[in-house]
């Protein structure tokens, strides 16, 4: 069983409580390094990054496309380029499930 550790933050020099429930989820989800940040850097970050997930996360352009199956207009996150089909929502899930 895990126990609660003391880090220091690498950005600020807090010394902040890694605790084992946290230790036990990082566990559960891979990860194998210990956070290097305290608790508040880390929202700041975030908050920094746009609220991303450290990979730029930004919102998809939308572009407008005619539903190849029932022929109602929809939105899709890429530039329809005519070669292909493109289904909304509905009949592309109806399709992915036959």
């Amino acid at each position: 069983m895990n126990q609660d550790k003391t880090l220091t933050c690498k950005d600020c020099g807090v010394e902040f409580i890694f605790s084992a429930s946290e230790q036990d989820f990082y566990a559960e989800k891979g990860f194998t390094n210990e956070p290097g940040r305290c608790p508040e850097c880390r929202t700041a970050r975030k908050q920094a990054n746009n609220g991303g997930r450290g990979n730029n996360y930004q919102q998809r352009e939308m572009h407008e496309a005619v539903c190849a199956e029932c022929g109602i207009t929809t939105q899709v996150p890429f530039r329809p380029s005519g070669d292909r089909p493109v289904y909304c929502r509905d009949c592309f899930s109806k399709i992915n499930h036959r």
